[in-house]
């Protein structure tokens, strides 16, 4: 999951030795398989091995919809952010921008004259649909950039297309 919900997301072999709290020696098996399958794409540095998923794979698009439905992410970006008006862009930050599942969706919302009391509806039964909390901020557009900053493993997940 860590690598197909945030396309994005890359790790080296002992960072995910410590993430999930597995020896490297079970961990390692397992992506080796995933490489060979060209589900993931490996990388050397020095003596680092590191992973991250392979795009161009015919079954990425479709592992990647089918991860978005199992964690409710298609939920909240339908339910929530196409129905918002003034939103400019959302960003997945926390567990989920790392590829992690969790109880907690954190996103940012960039935008203009957003309905406070309309979206904490929209959060409220968005949140009764997919059984996880919605955590959410929102951001004037002109702090983008500083506030992306201080979340470096932010994606993007939605971006209002004229």
């Amino acid at each position: 999951m860590k690598f197909f919900l945030n396309s994005n997301t890359s790790s080296w072999l002992r960072d995910l030795e410590v993430e999930f709290d597995e020896s490297t020696n079970s961990i390692h098996p397992e992506l080796i398989r995933l490489e060979e399958a060209g589900f993931l794409i490996s990388e050397v540095s020095g003596k680092r091995k590191g992973y991250r998923a392979n795009q161009k794979h015919p079954l990425f698009g479709d592992i990647h919809r089918l991860l978005l439905k199992h964690t409710g992410l298609d939920h909240v970006i339908d339910k929530v952010v196409h129905n918002l008006g003034g939103l400019s862009e959302a960003w997945l930050t926390g567990s989920f921008a790392r590829g992690l599942d969790s109880h907690t969706i954190d996103i940012l919302l960039f935008g203009d004259d957003i309905d406070e009391v309309y979206l904490a509806g929209l959060v409220e039964k968005a949140e009764k649909l997919i059984s996880h909390k919605i955590n959410y901020t929102i951001i004037p557009i002109p702090e983008k950039v500083s506030c992306l900053t201080r979340h470096p493993k932010a994606f993007l997940r939605w971006e209002y297309a004229e």
